[in-house]
């Protein structure tokens, strides 16, 4: 799955509508981009109280500060295609935020970590291969189903 976990301070992301439109944006970043299933996406918007926002030793005051951190599992970037893999996914990234974070002026950072397919499950079940009839089936439906490779 990718998962999204977004820090802000206050003044970013406050209401339901910032918050979809992010999310509708990381989502069909990985629809369109990968064929990924839209409920594989997951974002998790963490406000953070100012006193908690610290940045080179001093609490961040003077605009928003948005720190993403990026989780993917469901697909990596290839190894094999060595730095251009890894552009696009960072090009992919700035375009979906580039909207909510970047065009606003807030400060931002963020960072992507590939975990390990192998150990990721939904509701129990080892999801099918990426690309698959199987995941083409959990695309349709939108949800995880009962497939024959699930172990």
């Amino acid at each position: 799955m990718p998962l999204w976990s977004i820090f802000h301070s206050k003044d970013a992301f406050t209401n339901q509508e910032a918050k979809r439109a992010f999310s509708e944006d990381i989502t069909k970043m990985y629809t369109e981009n990968l064929g990924l299933p839209a409920f594989y996406v997951v974002v998790h918007f963490f406000h953070m109280p100012e006193c908690d926002v610290w940045v080179g030793g001093g609490i961040k005051l003077d605009k928003p500060f948005v720190r993403v951190v990026i989780e993917h599992t469901a697909v990596n970037a290839p190894r094999d295609q060595g730095d251009e893999a890894y552009r696009t996914t960072c090009n992919w990234v700035d375009k979906a935020m580039k909207p909510h974070v970047t065009d606003k002026g807030y400060d931002s950072e963020y960072h992507i970590s590939e975990n390990d397919r192998r150990l990721w499950k939904m509701n129990g079940m080892i999801p099918p291969p990426w690309k698959s009839y199987a995941e083409k089936e959990w695309f349709n439906a939108n949800k995880a189903l009962p497939w024959l490779g699930d172990h």
